[in-house]
């Protein structure tokens, strides 16, 4: 083959006649160690509506070239047409290299192989009869990185791996290898970063089983602060360890067991009982300690908890948390060390493997001016002074506002009613009283729901049976109900509620990391079933009446860990309510609050953000804009949106596409109310086009006052009339409800059937509806 001619072949061609035989003359493809194609991401999901989305194109290496299993991957090759040159493959090799923790990297247009060793930042070219084999190119990083024989026994062992299971993403790959390495190395505190959702327990399993399997690590301990953290773990991920595993109950040790999983509240003594469960096995019992969200109280210098870490001290300790930080005392940073390894949440979006956000930001009159209480407004007295004055902080802490709650639920109801009234909603209320009075108030406003299951509206905010009943429920993806849970803290972390499609803030935040651990809640995706797309989540909501989306905007939310950041409870990083303290068995605090039934309040404005394409910013605009934007993103100009409502058989199809663009009327109208008495044409009209709404009864007395029916005998125009009226009074959605014509006036006239004869047949019928309609939209002013 000419060089003219190799350079016309096609990429497909240069790695099928050039690459390909080149690999397979060292020994890559005859040991099925090497995959073609190999995808690493799933492709970033851009929001495009309610019911929407569009996924990126995911990234794929050419070749895959690894040892013993993909988990342990040795190089990855780019293919290119021979007509580019080396530079542009191996620039893309080294961004994967650079993603996937290689040492060295390939690229090929099937002229010339060219390397680049990430480790000394050396390149080099060399011929396509001279491509390394696995046994050269192993020795050689291991001897870059100066591994010793022992190290690579242990680094080599497999990963667990059976009909059920899945293979790690590369991020977790690269988490659970590095920290195999590093305690292969002797390393005895490590601390791995990872968002929430892109599974810390799985990596945590995979690091156990290699490292007891290799006999390094016999005897480990799994430290949690809450029982479906451990409860979770045990079922799911470490269930193949079921037969060697225990949960530590009633500060009871057994040391026939190899792995403990176990609360610090288990372990550590109490006033009533101060013995030390963790005593009754010897300060060197356990080889290796995992601390699951290590950033909760855990390794505060003041913190009991401390303890049972400084007992084992000898064991290799491993700290694991979506939410690195700096807190008042010590930190986990401190502690554990500088992360081995971080996978952020804007990682996990850009890479398709966590769900985007959208973020509704509804600003209440009452809490950007505060509140100034009156005599006629008291209903309760609680047991501090009434001041004269009060701030949104004081909403829910010191004062109840009735008025305002009744927004707030009236709020998520409609938000509900935007997304589907069956996605999974989780309500961050300030307190457990305040999370018990939003429940009430949800039930009256979604009295329908409940009349169908009295568990669409729970509060959950303890670990009570009945209560971790209800939860198991909520976080299950095949039970519907609970539906809408509100809480204090409960399900603040570790809930992994993969369903989550709304998550509601009305509670004041300051905590970064609690802030993190909340919105860690609906980052997770699931797919369903590729048929029942209506049950897949792609991504979540989140409704905000506090303000509490404003530290999207910190540096420190997707970045590094900054000192000193203020938390909630007191003692720095352990955000629970009541200082700190476990909540009394009964935690109401109504006692404690003014409760006010408020006046005047409402929504005084709404911002709509949704992540834009950086994977950082949010793109900010308020309802109004955002619904225009979108309005005109399917209808460029008012001639083309008149065009397509006049030729649409049904003006709901028109209302339907328009809700796949963020288009919501009635959100528009909650802020707008002079429109409640507008046709949805007008809406859109007014929005998009900046056309003068009328109302549905001047368009009413418009038809009227052309006489347009004088055309039809008298038994039609009676029923013209009438659907007149009922357009008037509801609008022309329900006019083309052909069921309206069972109820009355309609039914006095006579059934469908009958109604139809007098038009002479249905299809006359529907002609005449629709210049009914014509005449409606005919007069656009």
């Amino acid at each position: 083959m000419t060089k003219e001619e190799i350079l016309s072949l096609s990429e497909t061609d240069i790695r099928n006649y050039f690459i390909n035989p080149a690999l397979e003359q060292k020994g890559w493809m005859e040991k099925e160690n090497t995959r073609s194609e190999y995808h690493f991401t799933d492709g970033r999901i851009f929001v495009t509506s309610n019911n929407m989305h569009i996924k990126k194109e995911s990234k794929y290496a050419d070749y895959y070239l690894f040892d013993t299993t993909p988990q342990q991957p040795i190089t990855i090759v780019e293919a290119k047409k021979a007509k580019k040159d080396l530079t542009t493959g191996i620039q893309q090799a080294i961004e994967y290299g650079k993603m996937l923790d290689l040492a060295i990297v390939y690229a090929s247009n099937g002229l010339a192989f060219r390397e680049f060793d990430l480790l000394t930042g050396q390149e080099r070219d060399f011929a396509m009869d001279a491509f390394p084999t696995q046994a050269e190119l192993t020795e050689r990083i291991l001897k870059e990185r100066n591994v010793s024989e022992a190290e690579r026994r242990i680094m080599s062992e497999p990963y667990y791996f059976d009909q059920h299971s899945h293979e790690p993403r590369y991020y977790q790959r690269i988490a659970i290898n590095r920290t195999v390495e590093a305690i292969a190395r002797r390393q005895n505190r490590i601390l791995l970063v990872m968002a929430t959702g892109t599974g810390k327990t799985f990596t945590a399993f995979q690091i156990v089983w290699r490292l007891h399997h290799s006999g390094m690590k016999k005897r480990i301990l799994y430290l949690a602060d809450r029982n479906i953290l451990i409860d979770q773990t045990m079922k799911q991920d470490f269930k193949p360890f079921q037969k060697i595993m225990t949960k530590v109950q009633d500060k009871t040790m057994d040391s026939s067991y190899e792995i403990h999983m176990a609360l610090y509240q288990q372990l550590v003594g109490t006033e009533k009982n101060p013995e030390n469960a963790y005593e009754q096995f010897a300060p060197d019992f356990f080889d290796l300690v995992i601390v699951d969200e290590c950033h909760r109280g855990s390794v505060k210098e003041s913190s009991a908890w401390k303890a049972v870490l400084k007992y084992f001290s000898s064991a290799t300790h491993i700290g694991l948390t979506a939410t690195p930080k700096d807190a008042d005392g010590a930190s986990n940073i401190d502690y554990f060390g500088e992360p081995i390894y971080t996978y952020s949440l804007r990682q996990g979006i850009e890479d398709g493997f966590l769900a985007p956000y959208k973020v509704t930001k509804s600003l209440i009159n009452v809490d950007l001016q505060g509140y100034e209480p009156t005599a006629s407004d008291l209903v309760a007295t609680g047991s501090k002074d009434i001041k004269d004055w009060y701030n949104r902080k004081a909403f829910g802490r010191e004062i109840v506002i009735e008025m305002r709650q009744k927004v707030v639920a009236k709020r998520i109801t409609e938000k509900l009613r935007e997304i589907g009234r069956m996605k999974k909603t989780i309500v961050f209320c300030t307190d457990v009283d305040e999370a018990g009075r939003m429940r009430d108030y949800l039930v009256e406003f979604n009295q329908d729901m409940m009349k169908k299951d009295s568990r669409y509206i729970m509060r959950i905010t303890g670990e009570d049976y009945q209560e971790k009943k209800q939860l198991d429920n909520f976080i299950d993806p095949y039970s519907p109900y609970p539906t809408i849970v509100t809480t204090s803290e409960l399900l603040s972390t570790g809930v992994d509620c993969k369903t989550c499609a709304l998550i509601v803030i009305d509670k004041e935040i300051e905590s970064m990391t609690q802030f993190k651990q909340i919105i860690g809640r609906g980052t997770r995706i699931y797919e369903f079933d590729e048929m029942e797309t209506s049950k897949n989540k792609y991504f979540f909501d989140i409704l905000d009446f506090r303000g509490v989306t404003d530290l999207f905007h910190q540096p420190e939310f997707d970045g590094d860990p900054l000192p000193n950041d203020p938390v909630d409870g007191e003692g720095g990083n352990d955000p629970v309510p009541y200082g700190g303290k476990q909540p009394p068995e009964n935690p109401s605090v109504a006692s404690e609050k003014h409760v006010f039934r408020g006046r005047n309040i409402r929504i005084q404005t709404e911002l709509v953000s949704i992540l834009g394409p950086d994977g950082r910013t949010l793109e900010t605009t308020n309802l109004f804009d955002f619904t225009k934007k979108n309005i005109l993103q399917k209808y460029a100009t008012l001639d083309a949106f008149l065009h397509s409502w006049s030729e649409a058989d049904r003006k709901e199809a028109i209302i339907k596409e328009l809700q796949e663009y963020d288009v919501i009327i009635d959100a528009i109208k909650v802020q707008q109310p002079e429109l409640w008495g507008s046709d949805v044409f007008d809406v859109i009209c007014y929005v998009a086009f900046g056309q003068k709404p009328l109302t549905r009864k001047e368009r009413a007395n418009n038809v009227r006052k052309r006489n347009v029916f004088a055309k039809y005998g008298e038994p039609c125009q009676k029923v013209l009339e009438a659907l007149l009226d009922k357009y008037s009074d509801q609008g022309i959605l329900n006019l083309e409800d052909e069921n309206m014509l069972k109820l009355s006036p309609f039914k006095e006239i006579g059934n469908k059937v009958k109604i139809y004869k007098l038009f002479g047949g249905k299809d006359k019928y529907k002609e005449a509806i629709k210049e009914f309609e014509y005449e409606l939209y005919n007069i656009a002013q």
